[in-house]
């Protein structure tokens, strides 16, 4: 088994409030992802998967190809950065999953994007 090329993923979210209707239970959150390669080789991203939590635990899943419709090739020492959004009913919750990536071989690897929250600013203390 050869080892994962070397690609981190950062996350940074925002509350969106001139979209979002706290009495409509509608809280909306857009999502900046930086995705770079730190190793030797180009990478692709093929595909994603998010699992979205609202803060009553309700789950949704999200997959499909690409990042905003696009299949990057990230080139050695390269990045990829783009922004995305969700809504959710709470003005809590949470984001996670993986991007599908190829390497330069074709080889397939899963490229884990760790949790983050998604908040309302005024909840934060």
């Amino acid at each position: 088994m050869t080892a994962s090329p070397r690609v981190c993923v950062q996350v940074q979210s925002v509350y969106v409030e001139s979209q979002s209707s706290p009495e409509g239970e509608r809280f909306v959150f857009a999502y900046t992802v930086t995705i770079r390669n730190l190793g030797r080789e180009p990478v692709q991203l093929l595909g994603r998967y998010w699992l979205i939590t609202n803060g009553h635990g309700r789950e949704t899943e999200v997959q499909g190809e690409g990042v905003v419709g696009e299949q990057p090739h990230i080139e050695p020492g390269g990045e990829y950065q783009y922004t995305s959004g969700a809504v959710i009913e709470t003005p809590l919750g949470t984001m996670e999953g993986h991007y599908e990536m190829i390497d330069a071989n074709g080889n397939a690897f899963r490229l884990a994007i760790p949790v983050f929250r998604l908040a309302v600013p005024t909840l934060i203390h």
